[in-house]
């Protein structure tokens, strides 16, 4: 019995925990129409910050919790507001998940270079871990504290939202911004007000927990990603529903510890909040939200057959040249990111072209990877295997989230990501009892890809031959279904399009190609395992293909290009600590809202040029269709650039 007692407080506590957190979510959420996936980023440096103060400058702890939340919280929440999130809320859910991830990503990186992990780092409970005996069980008063606090943030947000002038705004200011600015009241002000009360409960969140998950980047925030659990049982509106999914969470991972101690077992144990998030996504019935698919984008030009093979060949010579010249260690990484760039080709047909947001293509990566290396041969039917499976990995993800849009479908794949990671990739059934697989090189009609230099002009021929085939559908009637899906689902519907299957293809296909980069990896490396595929590994992978333009296939390159060097210059200048995550992030808030990317800064100077000399560029089209750019309209109407520019004829 006092067991069970014990497991049910210290369920309480984490439950207590849990309902904090995932309030702020809401309540920015409910006023902000966005949802923060980097909450938990927040709750991490703010708990940093209060072993800096306490620990390091010797302030009493109470006072230092007063000035981060009062003061700290609601400036971070305030700048967020301000800098990234204004009118953050209209924009389509791809937007809002890029830069709130680059959030996540940023925060991550500032801890890593405030607090570097060199040193070690501890905060005790509150009170000394002072303790109510009850019979032989002990209830720590940090414990009991906690659970009083989330009853006292509860019925507070309760009061604010129901019974004052502020909390009367706060909900008008989501039925209808528009309509409480005509009664005189402030959006924007809301808005802010939302954002640093948000930012003060996931700071309150993660000092609270901090004692007891340790000072640790990545644990801390993903530990507090676990609210969203509890955030989506209260389908991102009920307070009361989010206070009793967070409640019932805690207690169910307090409760797990009775069954068996199996390997298995404990991996359901350290998933269960992610397993939980899933079955909510699935099966409680989902809110209409308020953001939706990409919009009203303008794509990157889309190169015609022929410009896409010169491209493509001409890409094949200079990787054939650079192995010539690479060292072994240089042609490993031309390797990696030729594979990378594979992968991020499978979110150009998945986001760029179909709008949807994927979280998971490192995961299906890491499939491909492991059916290669798990088959143990060289034949190239490894390779197909590899992709077929990743394939049915996708539709079958897919299939269970059919009626899932938007930002629904965007936290299922993160939440099958992190279910992978934690069931699948570290059991022994996937890389092995060492965490690793050894990889055969692949055999083509004889000839074996022994070498590095031969499997990296493999690669290379591969994303080519993926490249052109995804152009190809772009310019086909399926692309024609694939952008209409995108910019309006609801006139899809309307002339009979079946959405719902046609997105489970598209989720396969996408899965496919990134199986496919999988296989490519094993055998690049020779060895493969499963900390290269970890969920926040994903993240970086979504924000790297968007900085770098997730429309093109130019894009997919640099950005295959960019994951590769991201852990090379974290081994050759570690000093710099964090820094490479907080540039990227930058990147990510800065191009979020344009997904061309940085790729589309070099389409752009390529028609500024054209514009200021068109002597030199006066190639005109004879017909529609047959120019080096289909889409651009200097060649769609036959004039320069400059003259489209006069006439308006673009």
């Amino acid at each position: 019995m006092l067991t069970f007692l014990a497991y049910t407080f210290t369920g309480l506590f984490t439950g207590a925990a849990y309902a904090i957190a995932a309030s702020g979510l809401v309540l920015t959420y409910t006023t902000t129409r966005v949802f923060n996936l980097g909450h938990g980023a927040i709750s991490m440096v703010s708990a940093y910050l209060y072993w800096q103060l306490t620990v390091q400058e010797h302030m009493n702890g109470f006072l230092a919790l007063l000035l981060i939340l009062l003061v700290i919280a609601p400036a971070i929440g305030f700048l967020i507001e301000r800098v990234l999130a204004r009118n953050l809320g209209d924009a389509p859910v791809s937007v809002s998940l890029v830069v709130t991830v680059g959030l996540f990503v940023g925060l991550v990186g500032i801890a890593q270079q405030v607090w570097p992990a060199t040193q070690s780092r501890s905060i005790n409970q509150w009170f000394f871990g002072d303790s109510i005996p009850i019979g032989t069980f002990e209830l720590s008063y940090h414990q009991l504290i906690t659970i009083l606090v989330s009853i006292a943030v509860a019925g507070g947000l309760y009061v604010l939202l129901n019974r004052t002038r502020t909390g009367t705004a706060m909900r008008a200011a989501v039925d209808n911004r528009e309509l409480l600015a005509l009664f005189g009241g402030s959006p924007r002000r809301v808005s802010t007000f939302s954002w640093a009360l948000g930012s003060s409960l996931a700071a309150l969140a993660g000092i609270l927990l901090v004692s007891t998950v340790g000072l640790d980047y990545y644990q801390l925030t993903f530990l507090v990603i676990n609210a969203f659990a509890a955030a989506m049982f209260g389908r991102l509106q009920s307070l009361p529903l989010t206070f009793v999914g967070a409640m019932a969470l805690g207690l169910a991972q307090g409760y797990v510890f009775f069954l068996p101690s199996w390997s298995l077992l404990d991996g359901i144990r350290q998933a269960l909040p992610t397993i939980l998030l899933f079955i909510v996504l699935i099966f409680v019935p989902q809110v209409r939200l308020r953001v939706g698919q990409i919009k009203g984008i303008l794509a990157a030009p889309v190169p015609t057959a022929r410009r896409s093979l010169q491209v493509g060949g001409g890409l094949i010579v200079v990787v054939l040249l650079a192995v010539q010249v690479l060292s072994d260690t240089n042609q490993l990484r031309l390797g990696s990111a030729l594979t990378y760039a594979i992968v991020m080709l499978s979110l150009v047909l998945l986001t760029g072209y179909g709008g949807y947001v994927s979280m998971a293509q490192l995961t299906f990566m890491g499939v491909g990877a492991a059916v290669v290396a798990k088959l143990n041969t060289t034949s190239p039917m490894a390779v197909v295997a590899a992709v077929l499976i990743a394939a049915a990995v996708g539709a079958l993800v897919a299939l269970p989230v059919l009626r899932l849009t938007g930002l629904y479908l965007a936290l299922a794949t993160f939440a099958f990501a992190q279910l992978m990671d934690k069931l699948v990739f570290q059991t022994n059934f996937m890389f092995g009892f060492n965490g690793s697989l050894n990889a055969k090189p692949m055999s083509l009609f004889g000839y074996s890809f022994g070498s590095t230099a031969s499997y990296n002009v493999l690669c290379a021929v591969a994303f080519v031959a993926v490249a052109v085939l995804v152009l190809m559908v772009r310019r086909g009637p399926i692309g024609r279904v694939l952008i209409a899906m995108r910019d309006s689902p609801a006139a899809c519907g309307t002339l009979g399009l079946n959405q719902r299957w046609f997105r489970v293809g598209l989720f396969g296909t996408s899965a496919g190609i990134a199986g496919l980069a999988g296989a490519l990896l094993a055998g690049v490396r020779g060895t493969v395992d499963a900390a290269s595929f970890q969920a926040f590994n994903g993240l970086l992978l979504l924000l790297l293909a968007v900085v770098s333009g997730v429309t093109s296939m130019s894009g997919a390159f640099l950005g295959g290009m960019l994951l590769m060097l991201l852990p090379v210059l974290q081994s050759q200048f570690p000093t710099l600590g964090g820094l490479e995550f907080l540039v990227i992030a930058i990147g990510a808030v800065t191009l979020g809202r344009n997904p061309n990317g940085l790729a589309n800064l070099g389409f752009t100077a390529g028609r500024w040029v054209r514009a200021h000399w068109p002597a030199q560029f006066s190639v005109r089209r004879r017909h529609i269709g047959a120019g080096d750019y289909a889409g651009d309209p200097a060649y769609e109407t036959g004039y320069e650039p400059e003259q489209v520019a006069r006439h308006g004829l673009a």
